[in-house]
């Protein structure tokens, strides 16, 4: 991706973050949690919102995050639809993407969930996310989950800073 730059608030009266979240059963759900809380300790003002929910003011954030479990090869529609319906405000803000994914450890599953969320953001040619990852999904009825706190709060990380220099 091309180098982008972003105005800060001072400027542009963006403030705080907002994250959005598709989640079925919960579990991208809880990682939205763990990341705007993460957020919240370092200061920034976080907004929660299901992806799904009608949200007017995506303007006015500095930061944007948007995180989607995967189901059959594609991003939660609540995602993919925040995604598509503010594509404008998006592209010209900091974008964090994250989905949630691999039920099995092995790196061809990472490999294959991040394949199938560049291919849902490819269809948004308009906006480029300044950061994109997967992290491990969760199977509760086999017991598994491979959620890795320490990644996503180390992700975390630099989306705060993102957002303080962003005036967050």
């Amino acid at each position: 991706m091309g180098a982008r730059c972003y105005t800060s608030s001072m400027t542009t009266g963006r403030t705080g973050a907002l994250v959005v979240f598709g989640s079925k059963r919960g579990s991208t759900r809880e990682v939205a949690e763990a990341i705007a809380a993460a957020l919240r300790d370092r200061g920034v003002a976080v907004e929660l919102r299901r992806g799904g929910e009608r949200i007017d003011d995506v303007a006015e954030r500095a930061v944007v995050v948007v995180g989607g479990a995967l189901y059959r090869g594609r991003l939660h529609r609540d995602a993919r639809r925040f995604l598509k319906r503010h594509r404008r405000d998006l592209q010209a803000m900091p974008l964090f993407v994250f989905a949630m994914g691999p039920r099995r450890p092995e790196q061809d599953a990472y490999d294959k969930a991040r394949s199938e969320v560049d291919r849902a953001l490819a269809k948004l040619p308009e906006i480029a996310a300044r950061s994109t990852v997967v992290f491990g999904g969760v199977d509760r009825d086999r017991g598994v989950d491979l959620r890795d706190w320490e990644a996503i709060a180390a992700w975390a990380e630099t989306i705060g800073a993102a957002a303080i220099g962003s005036g967050g």
